[in-house]
């Protein structure tokens, strides 16, 4: 069986507090947009992964879709299997990628070997992957608060726009530009769940700009200029809204549609490897 795991971006990001396990409480709104890795999960004689496209480092049996696998294993019996994975989406870039490949090797195992796990029985799962496994486990626009465990479903209509996004070859690791922050020590704007969904929600993407912050912006793009001026190329070439997503280094534009072939235009001169699709759920 292949499946398709997709990234996602962080419509706005604040850093709340620090609790006694390490970990941060936080809240955003989480995003699934289309640039997908691909995983392959097939019945062998022994466990194993391979791992092809982009170059992961690391131990392989350290791997989300490892660690997915080795959850189950522990709860059920099933039979053995290669895990075959392709990297597309670039790592240390705020796209929860490797988040996205373990939630969705624990939804194909369960669904291979019908193992009869609820979703909410996968996201406990994914919890102890990762804080944004959880979300990949359901796949939809969702208000994310705590440590990334506690999800609501968000509504928001963006069917008038289109997403790009530009990887400046630039790893973040996530548990650095935490300590960058704790360094930084400095709250967010957005203080409450109700104001976060009043801004997107009653307001069109052309008024966030001045609302919708991702506390991360600074503390990284001081460190890493080049993720800045992105950004700022973004607003300069028509975007409604432009952010960094999650810890970085990626950077998305949201553009109304009615620019389209514009955009295609520059982006492809200027940066091949941007990707762009559209925002429909």
């Amino acid at each position: 069986m292949v499946v398709f795991p997709n990234c996602k971006i962080n419509l706005g990001l604040s850093i709340l507090d620090k609790r006694e396990n390490g970990y941060h409480n936080l809240q955003s709104v989480f995003l699934p947009v289309q640039l997908c890795d691909v995983l392959e999960i097939v019945e062998a004689e022994k466990d194993q992964i391979f791992i092809y496209g982009k170059k992961v480092n690391g131990d392989p049996k350290k791997n989300s879709c490892y660690k997915a696998l080795e959850i189950l294993r522990g709860v059920r019996t099933f039979p053995f299997v290669h895990i075959h994975l392709f990297k597309k989406i670039p790592m240390g870039a705020g796209l929860g990628g490797g988040s996205s490949d373990g939630a969705f090797t624990l939804k194909l195992l369960n669904e291979k070997f019908c193992l009869g796990f609820s979703k909410g029985e996968l996201a406990k799962f994914a919890l102890e992957i990762g804080s944004d496994c959880v979300f990949f486990i359901y796949n939809k626009p969702m208000l994310v608060e705590g440590q990334g465990e506690i999800l609501s479903e968000f509504e928001i209509n963006l069917n008038d726009y289109f997403i790009g996004i530009a990887y400046p070859e630039i790893h973040v690791d996530t548990a650095i530009a935490y300590g960058l922050y704790d360094e930084f020590k400095n709250q967010s704007i957005i203080k409450s769940k109700n104001s976060l969904k009043e801004n997107y929600q009653n307001l069109k993407p052309e008024k966030w700009r001045d609302l919708i912050i991702n506390d991360f912006e600074k503390v990284i793009l001081p460190k890493y200029p080049k993720i800045a001026i992105l950004k700022n190329t973004f607003y300069e070439e028509g975007a409604s809204f432009a952010l960094m997503s999650g810890s970085g280094s990626s950077v998305f534009g949201i553009f109304k549609k009615d620019i389209y072939l514009n955009i295609i235009k520059l982006f492809k001169s200027q940066n091949p490897k941007i990707f762009i699709c559209d925002l429909q759920f």
